[in-house]
């Protein structure tokens, strides 16, 4: 057996190890190059695809063919319900004082000159005083003028004595009107019958229209500056307001006298009304056009500063691409696409963008001709069987 000497076995011990590296160092660029080039080819799920479905699952899925139609143009709107500024007034009382009593509290109905509270007033006082001197002034001028009439019919006094008479009886009969016109101001349109009432400081103040109570703003003993505080607001719910926001692309199809549909999260029932007005100014931090509708209400179901959606018909689409409400998917990203047919069994995926739907129709501006042919119902089966054949 042949023998190495020391010298021998250490070069060939070097020479193994150098070969060993380097044959590691070759597997390493090997891997390297291999895991470059992967990362480098796009995915298959990245890069659109038909996706074929067996003959015997085509039951599942509804194939209809786009075509050009008229469809009605109907605007969404956001608003907000307010109450009726022609149906709705604010009380303010007359008279200064003290609140003593109230009579009426929101929530009810009440009507045209019915008494909301009491006031202890001062200058109702004064009035009503002055009132019935006048009154008692002008009987007594009015006896003497005409006892002045018979004597001079009878010559026993002069003309001057008859037209001092008459004079004093304009005079008296002008006090009588001014006293009575500031009664009625404060709400008393029969004086007289507080005449012969028992003598009080109190006067009620009454209802200026026939309505609901929605603000009540004093309290008992609240201290009211005459023509200054406001005790109430009553508005007669009956019909109420919809303040519209109509985009500047929608401008050219809301007119006044529109017929519009009210909808709201509150209640199942739709309600009715018109545009009564367009605001001829653009809200600028908005940029959106106000349009006030006049709704009925009935049961006075929508409150004041209710949210609700306005839909406006507004002519109509001609020539409108449109497909059924079931072919519309969704992505990941809430982008919406269909299944288009283009080939026996083979659909492939595409996006669009869409319009209004109505009556099951979605109208497509763009992404689909007519004479295509897409998937309606079923489209979810198609979107589950494309997941898995990726």
């Amino acid at each position: 057996m042949k023998t190495f000497s020391a010298r021998d076995q250490l070069a060939r011990l070097v020479c193994g190890m150098a070969l060993t590296g380097l044959l590691a160092g070759c597997s390493t660029d090997q891997r390297a190059s291999d895991m470059t080039s992967f990362s480098a080819n796009p995915s298959k799920s990245e890069v659109p695809t038909l996706f074929k479905i067996p003959q015997d699952q085509m039951s599942h899925v509804q194939v209809v063919t786009v075509a050009a139609s008229t469809l009605t143009r109907t605007l969404r709107l956001t608003g907000a319900v307010a109450y009726n500024s022609f149906n709705t007034t604010p009380v303010i009382t007359q008279v200064g004082g003290p609140v003593t009593r109230i009579l009426a509290v929101p929530g009810e109905r009440v009507k045209k000159n019915q008494p909301l509270l009491e006031v202890s007033s001062p200058d109702y006082s004064l009035l009503f005083a002055s009132y019935l001197k006048a009154k008692d002034t002008f009987r007594v001028a009015d006896k003497n003028y005409a006892r002045a009439q018979d004597l001079f019919a009878h010559n026993a006094i002069a003309e001057r004595d008859l037209l001092q008479a008459e004079s004093d009886r304009n005079q008296a009969q002008a006090d009588l009107n001014a006293a009575l016109l500031g009664l009625k101001i404060l709400g008393i349109p029969k004086p007289d019958d507080l005449a012969n009432a028992p003598s009080s400081a109190e006067i009620p103040l009454l209802s200026p229209i026939a309505g609901e109570i929605v603000e009540r703003d004093v309290g008992p003993g609240q201290l009211l500056q005459a023509g200054t505080t406001q005790a109430f607001v009553i508005s007669d719910m009956s019909t109420v307001w919809v303040l519209a926001n109509v985009y500047q692309s929608d401008l050219a199809f809301v007119r006044v006298g529109d017929d519009v549909t009210i909808q709201s999260d509150s209640y199942p029932d739709s309600f009715h009304g018109k545009i009564s007005f367009v605001s001829p100014a653009l809200d600028p931090t908005t940029r959106t056009l106000q349009a006030r509708i006049v709704v009925d209400n009935p049961g006075e179901k929508l409150k004041n500063n209710m949210y609700v959606t306005a839909k406006v018909t507004a002519g109509s689409i001609e020539n409108a691409v449109s497909v059924p409400d079931a072919s519309i998917l969704r992505d990941d990203e809430n982008q919406p696409f269909v299944y288009v047919a283009n080939a026996s069994n083979e659909f492939g995926r595409r996006s669009v963008d869409i319009g209004q739907s109505q009556d099951g129709q979605t109208q497509i501006l763009k992404g689909l001709n007519p004479g295509e042919r897409v998937a309606g119902d079923g489209s979810l089966f198609l979107q589950f069987a494309n997941s898995f054949q990726h």
